[in-house]
């Protein structure tokens, strides 16, 4: 593993990239959050959704009520977002290689930070609670009052809404949760990952989304979180998988299993993107490449990465590290949850080879934070990564692919090698290099689409 920050043991040049990482952080974060501070529109519990589209908000957007109070410094906050993603990997790894069934998220993707949030409505009359946009998971999560363990202000009471109730045990939805069980008549179950766990309760109420209502609309409502060092989030979660219980599973006759998203710019200050559901005001101009469905976890969404460029440069790839194999689960997925891009390690370290040798000044000295290992000091010029698809290629520039300082001291390329230590290895397309391009899911035509999108 290697140190936080490997830059030459020299007092001064540490003092100086120290210095830079500070000035970084105070334009990045707190200039934004003052900004948005004084935002007359800034609480996201009062935004205007439109038809079938939702906007989307960076969880440390300016208005965003889940930002951190005392924010990290730029070197810790990419360290963090490492572990997490880590974590998230390790799950999806182990996930597709472990069980031909899978019908709900995981009781760790529901305690890991989220990254994208929208809002919802949900009862009668409508309460206002904004979740975790996730592309991988199942299920809707909602911290519920009285939850034991929960943060107790952003919970949804049951008690306010006349349109709320417990789904029974003899529910055909009673049999997609794991570990069901019936103390009373209500269905319940529990998920334990590690040393932590939670309960909860299978309910149903209806759920708004922008104009559209959801009646009976299924979801696990948490009354208890316990073990281990992990909290829920203050969010809840919406999932937006393929799984029986998932929005699009759920909303069928609505939304047609299709919907799009487009995620803003890290640089944006507004933060904001869009998710539009449903198969209406989708981009025209759109090129897509087949879906692939995957037994051993049915709800990622799959596709078929034929090749990756460098710049011009076509990188040599082993074939097995990038093949969709569905006895194993070995593949490629677009994830909303993972915020930098993972690739099989042979995969990553071509392409990371390739992308060194093709970097200006060709002097430049490579240093490494945390997982990335190809950082650099000073002013660099970075060729395109070029993921290609079946029929459609992912040109990312540098805003997609480079976590840099303002002061040009610290670059680093958000893109790393996936944990080994799992029995099926998934590549995995992330937030951060999808940021500025509109994703649109059509299940059923078995298509994943892409177009490029300025959607901050």
């Amino acid at each position: 593993m290697p140190t936080p920050f490997n830059i030459p043991s020299n007092t001064k040049a540490h003092h100086n990239t120290m210095s830079s990482l500070v000035f970084f952080l105070q334009l990045l974060f707190i200039v934004p959050l003052a900004l948005g501070l004084n935002h007359p529109n800034c609480d996201l519990t009062k935004t205007q959704d439109q038809g079938s589209t939702l906007r989307i908000f960076h969880i440390d957007s300016p208005c965003s009520p889940f930002k951190s109070s005392s924010p990290l410094s730029w070197e810790a906050r990419v360290l963090k977002t490492l572990a997490q993603d880590q974590a998230r990997l390790e799950y999806l790894g182990n996930l597709v290689a472990k069980r031909s069934v899978v019908p709900i998220a995981s009781g760790r993707q529901m305690l890991q930070s989220t990254t994208y949030i929208v809002k919802v409505l949900i009862g009668t009359p409508a309460q206002t609670l904004l979740l975790a946009m996730d592309t991988s998971s199942d299920v809707a999560w909602i911290p519920c009052s009285g939850c034991v363990g929960c943060p107790s202000n952003t919970a949804f009471s049951p008690a306010k809404s006349t349109s709320f109730k417990n789904v029974s045990c003899s529910a055909p939805q009673c049999k997609q949760v794991p570990n069901p069980t019936c103390g009373g008549r209500a269905c319940s179950f529990n998920l334990t990952y590690g040393s932590s766990s939670i309960a909860a309760n299978l309910s149903q109420d209806t759920i708004r989304l922008a104009s559209d209502p959801i009646k009976a609309f299924t979801f696990g409502c948490v009354n208890k979180v316990a073990g281990g060092s992990t909290i829920p989030p203050p969010q809840g979660l919406l999932g937006l998988g393929r799984g029986p219980l998932s929005l699009m599973s759920q909303a069928q006759s609505i939304y047609k299993s299709t919907f799009s998203y487009c995620l803003p710019s890290f640089r944006s200050l507004a933060f904001s993107g869009s998710l539009r559901l449903g198969p209406t005001s989708q981009p025209l101009r759109v090129k897509y490449t087949p879906l692939l469905k995957n037994p051993r976890r049915s709800s990622l969404y799959y596709v078929n990465l034929v090749a990756i460029r460098v710049g011009r440069k076509v990188v040599d790839l082993p074939p097995a590290a990038i093949a969709f194999n569905p006895s194993t689960g070995a593949g490629t997925i677009f994830d909303s949850g993972t915020v930098y891009t993972r690739l099989a390690k042979p995969v990553y370290e071509a392409v990371r080879n390739e992308f060194r040798k093709r970097v200006k000044p060709h002097t430049a000295v490579v240093t490494s934070l945390g997982g990335f290992d190809t950082c650099y000091t000073g002013q660099v010029t970075v060729p395109t990564i070029t993921f290609m698809f079946k029929g459609v290629n992912m040109t990312l520039p540098a805003d997609n692919l480079m976590l840099h300082s303002t002061a040009g001291s610290t670059s680093c390329l958000a893109i790393a090698a996936a944990p080994e230590n799992v029995n099926s290895v998934v590549n995995v397309i992330a937030s951060m290099q999808q940021q500025n391009y509109r994703v649109l899911i059509d299940v059923p035509n078995g298509r994943l689409g892409l177009a490029r999108e300025r959607c901050s």
